[in-house]
């Protein structure tokens, strides 16, 4: 599997201007920066993740025949 298979497929995708964004022009305090905000952003998707399975999981359950 290449790296390419986990982009969004879709050209105007924020994901994929992050992730073509040249670093060379940014500081060390501001690449802290943007690792604090990355991981910032990563808590916030596991949390809708839980959230999303934890609801499927309870209309399953509901609707179990």
């Amino acid at each position: 599997m290449e790296p390419d298979d986990f982009l969004p497929k879709r050209a105007d995708d924020p994901v994929v201007a992050l992730l073509r964004q040249d670093l060379d022009p940014l500081s060390v305090e501001e690449l802290h920066a943007r690792i604090a905000a990355l991981e910032s952003e990563i808590r916030r998707v596991r949390l809708k993740i839980e959230g999303a399975v934890n609801h499927r999981a309870t209309a399953d359950s509901l609707f179990k025949r």
